[in-house]
């Protein structure tokens, strides 16, 4: 929880497929009491608007915000509480590149992409700045602090990986949405869950998304 100084992490919604897992890290996040900074690049609303058929609007983010975080991978209703969820979150339009937190002097934890577009990846590694998005996650970088980038694409070219490596080189966290079955998911949600949980260990927030591994086999098939 906050000491009364808030230091967000900034969660950064790209263009690639996958909002549900912007959206379980955002609510994993919320439930651990974090302030989070939300950047949905231009791209990321034609996917959002596809995978949801939610219209993300500037003007009205808080509402079209509420609706996204309520909504399970499946397109049903997610057991998510919105109401009041919504209290420490910022946002900041993708083309605002005077906002806060594209000067290393405003306060964050650290950035969380996610998903991460391939276009995403390249804009960083090159150090473009081109939106708020590449532009906070640059920052991030030369401040040191905490970068994680859920790579969500498949196959990936020699170009694609090596902009990679370089994001490792640089100090970032490179996670693909890549979820595993140990945990025993038997729903969508659970397998989005589980590359969510994965990005909050990357940073450090605690979290209940996934059944942890305890080294027992056959633990996927339990029912607790």
């Amino acid at each position: 929880m906050n000491d009364g100084k808030r230091t967000p992490w900034v969660v950064g919604v790209s263009g690639a497929s996958g909002t549900p897992y912007a959206a379980a890290v955002l609510r994993g996040l919320i439930e651990a009491g974090e302030s989070v900074d939300l950047v949905v690049s231009r791209a990321s609303r034609l996917t959002l608007l596809d995978e949801t058929g939610i219209a993300f609007r500037d003007a009205h983010w808080r509402e079209d915000l509420a609706a996204w975080l309520a909504r399970g991978a499946d397109g049903k209703p997610d057991a998510f509480d919105v109401s009041g969820a919504l209290d420490d979150v910022r946002y900041w339009g993708a083309g605002d590149l005077a906002a806060g937190p594209s000067s290393g002097s405003y306060p964050a934890k650290g950035m969380l992409v996610v998903p991460a577009s391939t276009a995403a990846v390249a804009g960083v590694a090159l150090g473009l700045s081109k939106d708020l998005l590449q532009r906070v996650a640059s920052v991030t970088l030369k401040e040191r602090r905490p970068l994680v980038v859920a790579v969500r694409e498949t196959p990936l070219n020699g170009q694609t990986l090596k902009h990679m490596v370089a994001l490792d080189e640089a100090g970032a966290v490179v996670l693909p949405a890549s979820p595993a079955f140990y945990a025993g998911a038997t729903h969508i949600q659970d397998l989005v869950d589980f590359v969510a949980g994965r990005v909050l260990d990357a940073a450090g927030v605690p979290h209940r998304l996934y059944r942890r591994w305890e080294g027992e086999l056959g633990g996927a098939s339990r029912t607790d």
